[in-house]
């Protein structure tokens, strides 16, 4: 189950054909683990889920489900249809996985706060046992969650609702409520979110700042001077000057080739922009060797 802490929103390593190479997603996810995160999401946004099929979804899941670190493996379901996500997510249970984070469907305009309550309980009342984060990324869905909308949903599913990935930032600071995780969707809110009594954070840029992330919220637990944050905010505060999912492709694909495989309409950095990325990590004392040493 899904507990306090620093998660990735972890890449999906694609083949040449664009099809998704399954274990090397699950290597990076391991590395990314093993250099500090407490876990990760497959199939978020970052993952590029919603380009990548059901069918190789559900022959991930079938792989993954006997992995040693599996109970740090977790998953987002990437689908505008509710059927789709319910049949995926009846799939990922038949394993034995129970949290999922979960956005509202996206594409068409004039998401409702009703229509996205019918959206939530009819996957509740598929899998009753399901545990969601609730997915708050209005520039990708076309929906931002309210403070009254997300308490809805709570109030009535209170063991289904469990969390939430703010990446709309409206309901972090001031969204309480009782045995409910929230994690802001940047580290660059990390430390913020930990003072107002959030869980952690869920991030895509974590992807290589797993061990800077990991620091921070270990010296807020155990009440240390913070000596990594500002460089921890400066690294987001520069992938966030690119599209991440470019971003982090193109600064991994520098050590390994695979990386440099995406789905259209993605595409990676140009070379000039990728240099000028680098060199701002750089400048930050972020460089490839230490932070892709895994």
């Amino acid at each position: 189950m899904i507990k306090k802490g620093v998660y990735a929103a972890s890449l999906s390593v694609l083949n040449e054909d664009k099809t998704l190479n399954i274990n090397s997603t699950i290597s990076h996810a391991v590395d990314a683990i093993k250099n500090g995160l407490h876990g990760v999401f497959f199939f978020g946004s970052t993952g590029q889920s919603q380009l990548i099929s059901i069918a190789e979804k559900k022959e991930f899941i079938s792989k993954i489900a006997t992995h040693k670190m599996r109970k740090q493996f977790f998953l987002g379901t990437g689908n505008n249809s509710l059927n789709e996500n319910i049949d995926l997510i009846k799939y990922a249970m038949e394993y034995d996985f129970r949290d999922f984070l979960i956005m509202p469907p996206a594409y068409y305009k004039g998401n409702t706060d009703e229509g996205v309550f019918d959206f939530y309980s009819r996957i509740i009342k598929s899998s009753p046992k399901i545990k969601i984060i609730l997915y708050n990324f209005e520039k990708l869905s076309g929906y931002k969650f309210s403070p009254e909308s997300v308490s809805t949903l709570v109030k009535f599913f209170p063991q289904n609702i469990v969390g939430c990935k703010d990446s709309s930032y409206n309901l972090f600071e001031n969204l309480k409520l009782d045995n409910f995780l929230m994690f802001p969707g940047s580290e660059a809110k990390l430390l913020k979110g930990l003072e107002l009594g959030c869980s952690g954070c869920i991030s895509a840029v974590t992807n290589v700042t797993h061990y800077l992330a990991r620091k921070v919220y270990d010296d807020f637990e155990e009440k240390e001077t913070q000596t990594k944050n500002e460089q921890l905010i400066a690294v987001r505060e520069t992938f966030d000057q690119y599209n991440l999912i470019s971003a982090l492709h193109s600064f991994h694909s520098l050590k390994d080739e695979n990386y440099k495989n995406i789905l259209p309409p993605l595409t990676l950095l140009n070379d000039k922009k990728l240099k000028e990325l680098v060199k701002k990590l750089n400048e930050l004392k972020f460089t490839l060797e230490k932070n892709l040493a895994a």
